[in-house]
């Protein structure tokens, strides 16, 4: 299920001035009518709440990539009893995040969600939002650390060499301006939704091919000491002197 948030604009069919950061459970921010997924716009911090607990989250994981699931077929999947799941799956329905797919009693109704990708905003946001949407940026980015870890060493001890030769990290820093930042954050959003449509077309997918988790953050490095370069009316002051 990919989510994103830290939009800062109301405009969010435009491509400029979108600042997004992606997590995947949920793959990257709102884009152009008609391209990529499609995002519920999230901000009751009470919806953000609900979210922000291990094993809600995995459930929309696995929801979104696998299907309409029950509670029983969840608890075996997460490690969890199915009276776990089902509590969760409640509360995640009380805020309209799945819903039931029709069929089935009890814990054997299976579930799914309503919406692939979600959103949230920074700007704007009342103290409540910002604290639900910051723990759950927190939660959903060391679950993909920690995921990515563990898919590298597991590839490498399954002898799987090509895979995790595939899977890497990248880090670059640069000086930018606001406006170059937020198209390179665009530029890279564009580049991991290529592959978008799969995620719900199966028919789509390669022979061979798995489900990846792609993961990108672009952000000013606010290393002490580093001040950014001076705008160009104080440089212009500076001259005059």
């Amino acid at each position: 299920m990919p989510t994103t948030k830290g939009e800062r604009r109301d405009d969010t069919t435009q491509g400029t001035g979108q600042a997004t950061r992606e997590a995947a459970l949920t793959s990257t921010g709102p884009g152009e009518a008609g391209q990529g997924p499609s995002y519920r716009r999230l901000s009751d911090p009470r919806e953000l709440q609900a979210l922000a607990h291990p094993v809600r989250l995995g459930i929309m994981e696995l929801l979104t990539v696998s299907g309409p699931l029950t509670a029983t077929e969840l608890a075996d999947l997460l490690d969890e009893t199915p009276a776990n799941c089902s509590w969760h799956l409640r509360k995640l329905a009380e805020h309209a995040f799945v819903e039931e797919a029709g069929g089935g009693i009890g814990r054997q109704r299976p579930w799914q969600v309503r919406s692939i990708g979600l959103a949230w905003d920074d700007v704007d946001a009342t103290p409540g939002e910002l604290r639900a949407g910051r723990a759950l940026e927190e939660l959903l980015l060391q679950r993909q650390v920690t995921r990515f870890q563990q898919a590298r060493a597991q590839l490498l001890d399954d002898g799987e060499r090509a895979w995790a030769e595939a899977s890497s990290s990248t880090q670059h820093a640069s000086w930018l301006t606001t406006e170059e930042l937020d198209s390179l954050n665009l530029e890279i959003r564009a580049v991991l939704e290529r592959y978008a449509d799969r995620l719900t077309d199966p028919a789509l997918r390669p022979a061979g091919s798995r489900l990846c988790e792609l993961v990108a953050w672009g952000a000013p490095l606010l290393l002490p000491g580093l001040e950014p370069v001076a705008a160009e009316d104080a440089r212009a002051d500076v001259d005059a002197s």
